[in-house]
């Protein structure tokens, strides 16, 4: 049975190529779109996971208070208050934060980083950017609104290429800065690159881009790990002081850790996979509709053969047997194919993800392909055993 099929495949070498290449396609779709979703993932529990499990985030609510009334955003006298505060032992340090956006020239060179950042020496060591080259800036820098800035690898590379950016001067948005430090690399996480970055003291970017009014957010790094709890509790109450709120359940600001911020990036990438998984499946199933249509073309081309093997005693069960081994054969070979073509493009970075090949996702789309070469060759082959030889014998 499997000589007679791999000599029917043989016979229409092209044919037979093309409907593998279907399985194929669907098959390698499968293993690299999942694996993509994983290595979102796996980025962006890494991103988050670096920040610290002791950095806490504090950001508004949005327009509108629970109540109806305007919402008062967070400002850099609120993360004085959380500084200053001598009751919150579990307040390490605080870093109001700005964020904007602006093309950056060096010589003739023009290019716009994915953000501008106003903050405090503080953010370095609380959103855990270490520097490569260089130093950050002081707090002198921040009191003076000095224009020094330190910025991303990725940020340096396109500015600079190979020229050591430290002490070099760039201009932001028409204001000169000089390049105290290069951050280390991060990597990016698919959606964002945290390398892409200018840092610079906050009343300089607030008096050159976004004015002295709110801040974007606040980060707070607790003593340790242990003590973030507190120091949530600790920044509920001096806000909700500094807002004037009595009722805890009309705070106009939120606090995440990193914690919380895993558990909603995980459910977001989770779904997101899924759904990548699903429009590869389709192309799984655009496969095994090519084998039907294939199979049918081929049993209406040996209709004749098929009547004399019947003629000759062929019994049904063989004939079902030769078809479904065929169209078996055509998945099988195109399923292993596709999970070489999936494994081997794997090793390669896609919009900007390393994927992360999931085992369980090679073994299933494996298998699903050999059950559609199955199921969609079933009809073909019952319809051959199904002939009349007399009729079949007749056929021209």
């Amino acid at each position: 049975m499997l000589r007679f099929a791999f000599g029917g495949l043989a016979a229409n070498k092209v044919r037979s190529f093309l409907t593998m290449l279907g399985v194929l396609i669907g098959v390698a779709s499968v293993i690299l779109l999942l694996a993509v979703g994983n290595g979102s993932s796996t980025a962006v529990k890494n991103s988050i996971t670096s920040l610290g499990t002791n950095s806490l985030t504090v950001s508004s609510m949005g327009a509108r208070g629970a109540a109806g009334s305007t919402v008062k955003k967070l400002t850099v006298d609120d993360a004085k208050a959380l500084a200053s505060a001598t009751d919150a032992p579990s307040i390490k340090s605080v870093a109001p934060v700005v964020t904007t956006s602006a093309a950056a020239l060096y010589g003739n060179i023009s290019y716009t980083p994915g953000s501008i950042i106003g903050t405090y020496p503080a953010y370095f060591e609380t959103a855990n950017q270490k520097v490569a080259k260089g130093d950050y800036f002081s707090n002198d820098d921040v009191l003076n609104s000095r224009k020094v800035a330190v910025i991303g690898s990725t940020t340096a590379s396109q500015l600079f290429d190979t020229e050591d950016p430290v002490g070099k001067k760039i201009t932001i948005g028409g204001t000169p800065f000089t390049v105290l430090g290069v951050l280390q690399t991060k990597g990016s996480t698919g959606f964002n690159d945290p390398d892409d970055v200018v840092i610079a003291p906050l009343p300089t970017v607030q008096n050159a881009f976004t004015g002295f009014g709110s801040v974007n957010q606040i980060l707070v790094q607790a003593t340790s790990a242990d003590t973030t709890t507190a120091a949530q509790s600790d920044i509920t109450r001096i806000l909700m002081g500094t807002h004037a709120i009595s009722d805890p359940s009309k705070v106009d600001f939120r606090i995440s850790n990193q914690t919380s911020l895993l558990t909603a990036r995980e459910s977001t990438t989770k779904t997101f996979t899924v759904l990548l998984g699903a429009v590869a499946a389709i192309s799984l199933l655009v496969g095994g509709i090519g084998i039907t249509n294939i199979m049918l073309v081929t049993v209406t081309e040996r209709t004749r053969e098929i009547g004399i093997r019947k003629a000759l005693g062929a019994p049904k069960g063989v004939i079902l047997g030769q078809f479904l081994t065929e169209s078996t054969l055509l998945s099988v070979i195109g399923a292993g194919l596709g999970v070489a073509v999936g494994i081997f493009g794997s090793h390669f970075s896609i919009v900007g993800i390393k994927p992360v090949v999931i085992p369980e996702s090679v073994l299933g789309a494996f298998a699903i392909a050999v059950a559609i070469g199955l199921f969609f060759g079933s009809y073909p082959a019952n319809r051959a055993a199904s002939l009349r030889p007399i009729e079949a014998l007749r056929h021209e």
